[in-house]
């Protein structure tokens, strides 16, 4: 696990009660949890009583953490735990029966590349936070699903329809130089034109 000095400051704040570190650690890992969760085939029930158990359990292992930069992965991993608690419990009383997919219990790959995600994700937020008002109001509205057409960010923006694709392009690469991305390495942005095009 790379030196995250994000996570590092984030786990060293939330250990000494800062509850908007602890807002911050919840909403940017939050995803990975369920995302685990979902592997499972857990129900929203049984979802939601994980997310407790794996959020309790970091209250009291919090502080303990001897590589604060591995928490995500002492969350995919408790999480996992977790899961598989739930699962077992649940093949006991024989209310899944067979339809448990053995290979979930070995999927470690998988869990990593919900980890990456989870981490890229963060990173991209906190990217786009560093981003100017007026930066940040565009990029949300050709993000949107579906994206605002040129006409509508145009008369939301006040800016020409002709400016908007370079303003796009301006913001992406300041987005892509952000010391958040520049931290957590290259990430490849994909963003297609506005449905309906210039006109619509």
């Amino acid at each position: 696990m790379r030196d995250d000095q994000s996570v590092i400051a984030l786990v060293t704040r939330a250990a000494g009660d800062d509850q908007q570190a602890w807002d911050e650690l919840i909403e940017r890992y939050a995803p990975l949890v369920w995302a685990i969760c979902t592997r499972y085939r857990l129900s929203n029930h049984d979802i939601e009583d994980v997310g407790q158990s794996v959020w309790l359990l970091l209250v009291e292992q919090l502080g303990k953490l001897r590589e604060p930069a591995a928490l995500p992965g002492w969350l995919a991993t408790t999480t996992k735990r977790e899961c598989l608690r739930v699962v077992m419990a649940a093949r006991k009383s024989q209310q899944l029966g067979s339809t448990v997919d053995d290979t979930l219990f070995a999927d470690e790959r998988a869990i990593d590349e919900q980890i990456l995600i989870a981490e890229r994700n963060a990173a991209l937020r906190a990217g786009f936070a560093e981003l100017p008002p007026h930066a940040q109001q565009l990029l949300a509205m050709l993000f949107r699903d579906p994206p605002c057409s040129y006409s509508e960010i145009s008369a939301t923006l006040g800016i020409p329809i002709g400016s908007i694709g370079p303003q796009r392009a301006r913001c992406l690469e300041r987005l892509r130089h952000s010391s958040a991305l520049t931290a957590f390495g290259e990430i490849e942005f994909s963003i297609s034109s506005p449905r309906g095009g210039h006109g619509a």
